[in-house]
């Protein structure tokens, strides 16, 4: 392959003109014509030009032949043109050709011999080297990519952390113990293997952490190993995967064999649901791509190693319901842990951890601000510190404030504040729409306590109105739905009130209505009309949404649309009626935060004059048939 591409290069690049190949004795006939420019010596070769084209063997006429009927006359012989030679002159061939050329007026060249030499050797071989140094090159700066050589392309590529790194331990995980106190059995196995085994017992081999997003699964992992002090190997599933056929299954073996070898280990397979997936599902065609031989070589090993051996294999994903069901059969990642988001108190234990060097000023209650975040996980609890800390570095403070962590909380889930013009009417119009959801949030019982209000622009959010929750919440009573419901279209409803007209600044708020009211209706049975039925039909994993089994026929269809309409419109009277019968109070809290641009709670109440303030302990009041549904937030 390399022979045909010099040469195709060689002759491209590097070939001479045409030239015709002439008898010294008609080299000598051009010169004493003065057709010869130039001529070039190496040695007794000769080669130039002429200065005009000549052919050769010069075309003759044909000589007449005897007429025989026999044998046809022969064609002459066909000559070849250029204005290129090439001779050899004879060794005994006279001296005065030097003296001819000069007369007339011919350039006279000559190269050394030697240096003729290696030029051919540079024309014939140059492209073949200059292919192999590109290829060295390229090879190199793949390996330098891939971590090792040419022939490294199945070694794994797991990070390894050993103990004489910085440790991570149970102390730097904080918010969910639950998991943690499953987990203490796995390090105590690591460190006394002993204790287990004299009684037969063993511990799982695989152990399969369950999450959202951020919950701290990869962090518990790293401390896991920590706290037992043992190798720990870290890798993506992900990582596994070329687009060579087989290279992830020799990863997979090379993996478990250094964990083997360096036994007690832990290794740690991130986002499992990147090579776990079901066998089979979706429009993959055949079964022996590349992601299923990896799944295939990680269940074989998992068979093939004893847990007496010391190697545990701990794995992350948010996505337990694609795994493969041959993954999670005893024997293999036979327990599962799940790892919640934290509640209050987890969310004022992570803060505690990821403000441990950070100085807080003497407003900051660490409890108010996990009050303030319900649903946010570690992940987004420390980016919420560090938003805060770099707030008041942009400040110049000597420590992190109240006002830092409100301002940092605001920025995360709205965005930052935009320097945006708004005219006099779209800034009053935003005004009244915030109004309209804190108001109905102060009149409504059992809504979540409204905490600020703002029409500082944010992302891409012209106000917004913040409530804050009495506790985090396991159950939803449906007063307590219909009641966001109803809040979320009080800005709607006050432009309608102020205006006569909507505008568009209501659509996120539709958005969240419509969301609620069909899980009201389809999840949670609560819909007199459809009864306690749950009409959500198990997911077909890896086929579109359009292609989704819908477990419900088109009249059960027509009537699930009604019923979402139905609970939507009644809020939306409910919105219409309280803020009519109270439009002085929307009146006044519009005009306050005209002036002010944002209010904090004490403000709110305030400038409403309403003094009726529910208790912040009171629970939500359940009106008599209205039902309760145990679900993450709505």
């Amino acid at each position: 392959m390399l022979t045909l591409a010099n040469y195709a290069i060689t002759q491209v690049f590097f070939a001479e003109p045409s030239s015709i190949t002439i008898p010294y004795s008609f080299f000598k006939t051009q010169v004493e014509a003065g057709n010869v420019g130039d001529v070039t010596s190496v040695g007794n070769s000769i080669q130039g030009t002429f200065r005009t084209k000549v052919t050769y063997p010069p075309e003759k006429s044909p000589a007449p032949a005897a007429k025989s009927p026999a044998s046809p006359p022969a064609a002459p012989p066909k000559g070849s043109t250029s204005t290129h030679f090439k001779t050899q002159r004879p060794d005994f061939a006279d001296q005065d050709l030097e003296r001819r050329l000069d007369e007339k007026g011919a350039v006279i060249n000559a190269v050394d011999e030697n240096a003729s030499s290696w030029y051919k050797l540079l024309i014939s071989f140059g492209p073949t080297l200059l292919l192999v140094g590109a290829f060295v090159w390229f090879t190199r700066r793949a390996a330098a990519a891939a971590g090792g050589g040419l022939f490294s392309l199945g070694t794994s590529r797991a990070k390894r952390y050993s103990e004489e790194q910085p440790k991570v331990t149970f102390d730097d995980v904080a918010g969910i113990d639950e998991a943690e106190n499953e987990l203490v059995e796995i390090v105590d196995f690591l460190k006394n293997p002993t204790k287990y085994q004299r009684l037969g017992g063993t511990v799982p081999k695989g152990v399969l952490l369950v999450g959202a997003p951020g919950t701290g699964k990869t962090l518990l992992a790293r401390a896991i190993a920590g706290q037992a002090g043992v190798p720990f190997f870290s890798l993506a599933a992900s990582e596994f995967i070329e687009m060579i056929v087989g290279v992830g299954a020799s990863r997979v073996r090379d993996l478990f064999k250094q964990a083997r070898e360096a036994a007690p280990a832990i290794i740690f397979i991130d986002e499992l649901d990147a090579i776990g997936r079901t066998r089979g599902s979706g429009a993959q065609l055949g079964g022996h791509d590349e992601r299923e031989q990896t799944l295939n070589q990680i269940l074989t090993e998992m068979d093939g190693f004893d847990s007496r051996e010391g190697v545990i294999v701990l794995a992350a994903t948010n996505r337990a319901d694609v795994l493969d069901q041959a993954l999670l059969r005893p024997g293999r990642f036979d327990r599962r842990v799940v790892v919640q988001r934290p509640d209050r108190a987890g969310r004022a234990a992570i803060l505690k951890v990821h403000t441990r060097k950070v100085p807080l000023g003497p407003d900051v209650s660490l409890e108010r601000i996990a009050a303030e975040t319900p649903g946010l996980v570690g992940a987004e609890l420390r980016n919420l510190v560090n938003e805060a800390a770099l707030l008041a570095a942009r400040k110049d403070a000597s420590a992190v404030g109240a006002e830092d962590f409100a301002e940092a909380l605001q920025k995360i889930t709205l965005g930052p504040a935009r320097n945006i013009l708004l005219t006099a009417a779209d800034r009053e119009r935003t005004a009244y729409h915030e109004s309209g959801h804190a108001l109905l949030a102060l009149l409504i019982p059992g809504s979540d306590p409204v905490h600020r209000v703002s029409i500082v622009p944010r992302g891409m959010a012209l106000g917004a109105t913040y409530q804050l929750p009495v506790d985090d919440r396991t159950s939803y009573a449906e007063d307590y739905l219909q009641a966001r419901i109803t809040c979320a279209l009080g800005g709607r409803a006050a432009e309608k009130l102020v205006y006569g007209v909507t505008t568009t600044g209501a659509e996120n708020d539709l958005q969240q209505v419509t969301e609620i009211a069909r899980h009201m209706v389809l999840r949670w049975g609560m819909s007199e009309k459809l009864g306690p039925i749950s009409f959500v039909a198990p997911q077909d994993e890896g086929l579109p949404p359009a292609f989704q089994h819908q477990p419900y026929s088109d009249a059960t269809s027509e009537l699930i649309d009604a019923e979402v309409r139905h609970i939507v419109e009644d809020s939306h009277r409910d919105a219409d009626r309280l803020l009519a019968a109270h439009r002085d109070k929307l009146e006044a809290l519009a005009h306050a935060l005209l002036k002010a641009e944002s209010l904090n709670e004490k403000e709110i109440w305030d400038a409403t004059g309403l003094v009726d303030r529910p208790s912040q302990e009171q629970e939500t009041p359940v009106r008599p048939g209205a039902q309760v549904v145990t679900s993450p937030d709505p």
